[in-house]
């Protein structure tokens, strides 16, 4: 199972590698990574998903706050998120293909972002379902190259009541 966990760290040399070295020494793995400025330029946010049972979670979280540069760790377990993964995606497009790769890209709610003579690149922002869901449909086409951020994620804010 797929666990999201959120790391504000200090913002400064070697925390990243001190985190991943965290990981790398437990066995933990990691299936995606994302380190970001906040809105505190002495802050970073890292995200962080970790494929495991409960348990595996519950050690990889305890290991995270223990690493000084660590300030907060926020596991999403349970919690309503908003979660979402970019990628640019670059697709054979010879212009006689276009007019069926266009509506594709336009129902993900994708923008094209270069276009080539053969070739184009699109961005898509989405769940880590979207982004896979539209990889599969561009497949038949030919995809040249993928790059993708991992997931960023944060909590939904409370509902309010009235």
């Amino acid at each position: 199972m797929k666990h999201i966990i959120s790391a504000l760290v200090e913002n400064k040399p070697g925390v990243l590698a001190h985190v991943a070295g965290m990981f790398a020494a437990r066995a933990f793995n990691i299936d995606s990574l994302v380190v970001g400025r906040t809105e505190d330029p002495d802050l970073s946010r890292m995200t962080i998903v970790v494929v495991g049972d409960d348990r595996v979670l519950e050690q990889v979280r305890k290991q995270l706050a223990k690493i000084v540069p660590v300030v907060k760790v926020q596991d999403f377990a349970g919690k309503p998120i908003v979660a979402r993964d970019l990628m640019l995606i670059t697709i054979s497009a010879p212009p006689e293909k276009r007019p069926e790769i266009l509506p594709l890209i336009e129902t993900f709610k994708g923008k094209v972002v270069d276009i080539g003579p053969r070739m184009l690149m699109v961005e898509i922002c989405g769940p880590e379902t979207k982004i896979e869901a539209f990889i599969s449909v561009c497949k038949p086409y030919g995809i040249k190259s993928v790059a993708r951020t991992g997931t960023i994620a944060m909590p939904r804010q409370a509902k309010v009541e009235e």
